[in-house]
C-alpha cells in the first residue's frame, strides 16, 4: 500500500505483540494529547515568544488538566491506545538507532523530547525504557502535575519537564535523538510552523515521531460523533473536524520541513476487547515515522 511513495506497511501481529502490554507501558500510560490556553490563566503565565500555539485549545486542556492520570477520565482513551503507540515508537526506534528491542531499557542512550507532554503519559514509559526524556507543555498546570506523578518513581523522577514551547526550545539551540509529537499537531494553529520546530529539534538522521487524526468522513463519525456525543470518552468540543490533517498533508509537511516519512500506521478500535491495535488502515487515527535528512538544518 502506498502514500505519496511511502509505504504504509502491512503491522504484522508477532511483530509489535511483545510489547503491547508490557509493564513499562502501563502505570495509566497515554501519550499527551496538546496543550493550549486561551486567556492568560494561572496555568498560563507569560507568552512563551513566537509559537504555534492555539489559545482556545490550550485552554481546553487546562481545565482538565488534574484529570490527567485517571485512568477512567477525559483521557481514558489515550491510556487505553497507548500501549499500542508505544509499541510502534519501541520498534521504530530501535530498528533506526539499532537497538535490541527486547532489552530492559532498549531506548537507553537516547535523547527524547515529548513534545505536548500533558501530564506526562507518553514521557514516563520513555523514561522508563532508558530514554533520557525532557517533556515539554504549554500549560503550567500540566507540568506540575507531571513532575508531582514522575517524583513518586526514581525511574521516571529524571524526566525534565518544561513550561514551553518547540519553538522555544530551537531557541535555546536544544537537540534531540528522537522528538514525538503525539495528538499535538491537530491542536495547534500552525502545523507547518510546529513542524518546522519539530525537524529543528531534530539532529541530522534523528527521528520525528507525529500521530494524530485524518481528516475523513470516517474520523468525524468516530472520533467526534461517537467519541465525543454518543459514548463522551472526551469532552464535546476536544476536536475540531477541520483541524485534522489528511496523511498525504502531514507528509507533505513533514517533507517541506525536512522530515522524510519512511513508515507509517493506523490505529483500529476493537470494541468488543476493549483494545486497540496496530494496523495499514490509516483512515482515522494514524501515525508517521520520519527522519531528518543530513544535510537539513
Amino acid at each position: 500500500m502506498k502514500l505519496n511513495g511511502i509505504t504504509i506497511r502491512r503491522i504484522l501481529h508477532h511483530r509489535f505483540q511483545p510489547f503491547l502490554y508490557a509493564r513499562c507501558f502501563s502505570d495509566a500510560s497515554l501519550p499527551q494529547p496538546h496543550t493550549q490556553n486561551p486567556n492568560p490563566s494561572p496555568q498560563a503565565k507569560e507568552p512563551l515568544a513566537p509559537s504555534s500555539l492555539n489559545d482556545n485549545e490550550l485552554a481546553k486542556f487546562a481545565a482538565i488538566a488534574e484529570t490527567w492520570w485517571d485512568s477512567e477520565g477525559p483521557f481514558k482513551p489515550l491510556h487505553v491506545m497507548n500501549p499500542t503507540r508505544l509499541a510502534f515508537i519501541r520498534s521504530a526506534l530501535c530498528r533506526h538507532f539499532k537497538k535490541d528491542p527486547y532489552s530492559t531499557k532498549p531506548l537507553e542512550g537516547l535523547k527524547i523530547v515529548d513534545v505536548g507532554s500533558g501530564g506526562g503519559i507518553l514521557s514516563e514509559p520513555l523514561a522508563r525504557l532508558g530514554a533520557t526524556v525532557t517533556g515539554v507543555d504549554a500549560v503550567e498546570k500540566n507540568i506540575k502535575i507531571a513532575r508531582l506523578h514522575a517524583d513518586l518513581d526514581p525511574t521516571t523522577s529524571t524526566i525534565e519537564y518544561c513550561c514551553t514551547t518547540a519553538e522555544k526550545l530551537v531557541e535555546e539551540g536544544r537537540k534531540y535523538d528522537a522528538v514525538m509529537a503525539l495528538e499535538v499537531i491537530e491542536h495547534v494553529a500552525d502545523p507547518a510552523e510546529f513542524c518546522k520546530s519539530l525537524a529543528a529539534l531534530t539532529i541530522p538522521n534523528g527521528v520525528t515521531v507525529v500521530s494524530t487524526i485524518n481528516r475523513s468522513m470516517r474520523a468525524y463519525a468516530t472520533a467526534i460523533v461517537a467519541a465525543e456525543y454518543i459514548l463522551r470518552w472526551l469532552p464535546q468540543g476536544t476536536h475540531e473536524w477541520s483541524s485534522f490533517l489528511t496523511p498525504e498533508e502531514l507528509v507533505l509537511i513533514l517533507q517541506r520541513a525536512g522530515i522524510n516519512v519512511e513508515e507509517m500506521a493506523g490505529f483500529v478500535y476493537n470494541p468488543v476487547t476493549g483494545r486497540w491495535s496496530l494496523s495499514d488502515d490509516i483512515s482515522v487515527n494514524f501515525i508517521a515515522f520520519g527522519t531528518k535528512t543530513n544535510n537539513t538544518e
